[in-house]
C-alpha cells in the first residue's frame, strides 16, 4: 500500500497553505503554518515578485488535492479516468470519487483525527461496510451503504477519546455516534465538499 511517509508539515509548506494533515494540531498555535514568513521546503525565504507560470498553477493545485487526500500520483490519475469516462462535470467527479474513499467517509464522521488516522483504522480492520470486513482505506462507498465500528474496538482508548470531539455535520452522511455507525445517504455534490480547490484546474492539467 504505497503512501507518503515522510514530515507532513513539509507538504503544507510545499502549498503554502493548511492541508489539515494533522488534525487538530493543526488548528493550534504548533502548527507550522501558524508561523510568520514560513518558506517552501529547500528555500530559506519567499522569492517576492516572481509570478507562477500557468504550469505550475495547474500543478499545485493537483498536489494540493493529492495530499489533503493522502495518495499518489498513480492513483490518483486513475481517479481522473474514470472521472473523464463518467457522464457530468470531470471535476466534479474526479472530487466526488475522492470523498467516498472509506477513509475519507471516516474521517469526515468524526471517526479519525486524519485522513492517515482513518487509513490506518480501515488497514487494521476496525470498520465493517454492511457488516463486511473490509482493510481496503480505497473502498469506494455507495449511496445506501452503513459503515460501522466493530464491537471489540468500540472500546478502544483512541476512539474514545475522537468520539468526545465535537464534529461538524456532513450533508450527505448519517452519523450515529451512539450506535457507532455512519450511512451513506446519497453522494456528495460539489457544495458538500468544503476543499479549496479548483477541479477544472487539474481537470486542464491531464487534458493537455
Amino acid at each position: 500500500m504505497a503512501r507518503y511517509r515522510g514530515p507532513v508539515c513539509r507538504l503544507c509548506r510545499r502549498e503554502g497553505k493548511k492541508l489539515f494533515l494533522k488534525g487538530i494540531r493543526c488548528n493550534t498555535d504548533k502548527c507550522v503554518m501558524e508561523h510568520e514568513g514560513v518558506a517552501p521546503p529547500g528555500e530559506l525565504k519567499r522569492r517576492r515578485g516572481r509570478r507562477p507560470s500557468g504550469y505550475a498553477i495547474h500543478l499545485r493545485e493537483k498536489q494540493r488535492a493529492k495530499r489533503i487526500y493522502g495518495i499518489l500520483e498513480h492513483q490518483f490519475r486513475k481517479y481522473y479516468e474514470v472521472a473523464a469516462r463518467k457522464k457530468g462535470v470531470t471535476g466534479e467527479i474526479l472530487l466526488q470519487l475522492l470523498e467516498r474513499r472509506l477513509d475519507n467517509i471516516i474521517y469526515r464522521s468524526g471517526f479519525a483525527r486524519s485522513r492517515a488516522d482513518a487509513r490506518q483504522f480501515v488497514s487494521h480492520g476496525h470498520f465493517l461496510v454492511n457488516n463486511c470486513k473490509t482493510n481496503v482505506a480505497s473502498y469506494l462507498i455507495k449511496s445506501g451503504d452503513i459503515v460501522s465500528l466493530k464491537e471489540k474496538s468500540q472500546k478502544l482508548s483512541v476512539m474514545t477519546e475522537i468520539l468526545k470531539k465535537e464534529q461538524q455535520s456532513t450533508g450527505w452522511l448519517s452519523v450515529d455516534r451512539s450506535n457507532f455507525k455512519i450511512e451513506v445517504i446519497s453522494l456528495p455534490r460539489r457544495e458538500d465538499i468544503p476543499l479549496d480547490i479548483r477541479e477544472d484546474l487539474i481537470i486542464e492539467l491531464y487534458s493537455k
